[in-house]
């Protein structure tokens, strides 16, 4: 593991000039002290653990979030980030990786087996007694905004159920819809479609598994290297054959594209072609529209002369894939819609480590700058943000819905029901 790290990040390392910018910026070490912060739990230490000079990381890496503002801010391109997730699989392969963290990393799993019974997985989760013992006995926090699986099936059982009814057409677009869509969200899933074929594109969704995210986050580079490999051989002729490959899930595209290859040190054919062929989907939605491309035939979202004052979060892994802010320059073209931008530098939740027990107050407090943003504007009906975790730890923070973009476009299209969270007028 130290001789792998040092070759992939040892490069990136030594443009590290200490001038401490990623540890000011960096929103964990300023409300713990158990996180010594980037460059020190970083690019420092790495020093010492690629030359075998101390036996383990620092443990205080565990409590880096993952993400990414110090890889952000940094001047010099250090890929901090990412050795702090080698240490942390450093640490998962010479201490073990606890009950909890498997569990937390098996998304795909999990969501899986709540979604045979998902009322009885519903109530199993998330009643009080269930909370306080998955609090007490695996160490999962028991206010943490923990999802519902969907009780009207999976996207996939939607996807089938209204296989007849979807656009056929020569311009095609493969769609990456990630394990919250899949079991817990559908109605994301949903309204992208609607929104591509609305723009005259036939949707492809082929069986796919979770990104891997979750396990990278919890260092089992191994369990993910199987999820990754599932993908390539899922997406790899569609990359191959020119298709574009969107998805709703920030995190799962930006895992795509660079956390699966640059963490895996993965640099064959597939993996490239899949890394050069994905985009988010507002990435590629708004390429349509410098090519004149995309349909603008929006309907005023406000009520009553009144518009919707729409408090709007780009997430962490969203910034990371540093494409700007392709979903805030499309939702401010819909009429009757005040987008106000959110300078937070994290929502504090950072996939699953909000989860545990020892660091949800960490990501509540990291939050704070975000909720007291949404505080400050007023009496609002909704936010929006692109991650789903972020949304839900948004609306945990703030008792104020959170909507995925491609919803309140969706709905600007008049194809989806903002409130409802469903296809408008739906015939199926």
């Amino acid at each position: 593991m130290h001789n792998t790290s040092w070759h992939s990040v040892g490069n990136s390392m030594d443009e590290c000039i200490k001038c401490n910018i990623c540890t000011s910026y960096c929103p964990v070490a300023e409300v713990t002290e158990k996180f010594a912060g980037p460059k020190y739990s970083g690019p420092q230490a790495e020093r010492f653990r690629a030359l075998d000079q101390i036996a383990a990381p620092d443990h205080s890496v565990d409590y880096c979030s993952g993400c990414r503002v110090c890889n952000e801010v940094c001047p010099a391109g250090v890929k901090i980030a990412e050795i702090n997730a080698r240490a942390r699989a450093q640490m998962a392969a010479d201490n073990g990786i606890p009950l909890r963290n498997r569990l937390l990393g098996r998304n795909e799993l999990l969501g899986k087996a709540g979604s045979f019974a998902p009322t009885l997985a519903n109530f199993a989760l998330h009643n009080p007694l269930s909370r306080l013992l998955a609090e007490k006995v695996m160490g999962i926090a028991a206010q943490a905004p923990l999802p519902r699986w969907s009780t009207d099936g999976t996207f996939s059982d939607w996807l089938a159920r209204t296989k007849a009814h979807r656009l056929r057409s020569e311009k095609k677009v493969v769609y990456f819809h990630g394990c919250a869509t899949q079991y817990y969200e559908p109605f994301i899933g949903k309204a992208a479609v609607v929104v591509l074929e609305h723009n005259g594109y036939e949707v492809i969704v082929p069986p796919q598994n979770c990104c891997g995210l979750p396990l990278l986050s919890n260092g089992e580079f191994g369990a993910a290297e199987g999820y990754h490999q599932g993908n390539l051989a899922r997406l790899g002729g569609y990359a191959r054959a020119g298709y574009p490959i969107v998805g709703t899930s920030t995190s799962c595209t930006l895992t795509l594209k660079e956390e699966a290859p640059e963490l895996l040190d993965r640099h064959d054919e597939a993996t490239l072609a899949v890394k050069g062929a994905t985009w988010d989907i507002f990435e590629w939605l708004r390429e349509l529209a410098e090519g004149g491309e995309l349909r603008t035939d929006f309907r005023p979202l406000g009520a009553e002369g009144q518009p919707l004052v729409l408090p709007y979060h780009a997430p962490c892994q969203y910034r990371a894939h540093r494409v700007g802010k392709p979903s805030l320059d499309l939702l401010s073209l819909i009429p009757g819609v005040e987008v106000r931008e959110s300078r937070a530098r994290c929502c504090g939740i950072a996939g699953t480590y909000g989860y545990k027990v020892e660091k949800y107050q960490i990501g509540m407090d990291v939050g704070a700058e975000l909720f007291g943003f949404v505080a400050e504007q007023g009496p609002v009906s909704l936010t929006a943000c692109d991650s789903e975790t972020c949304r839900w730890q948004l609306e945990h923070g703030t008792n104020i819905p959170s909507r995925h973009p491609i919803e309140v476009l969706a709905a600007a299209y008049g194809l989806y029901d903002l409130k409802k969270r469903g296809i408008a007028e739906n015939p199926f």
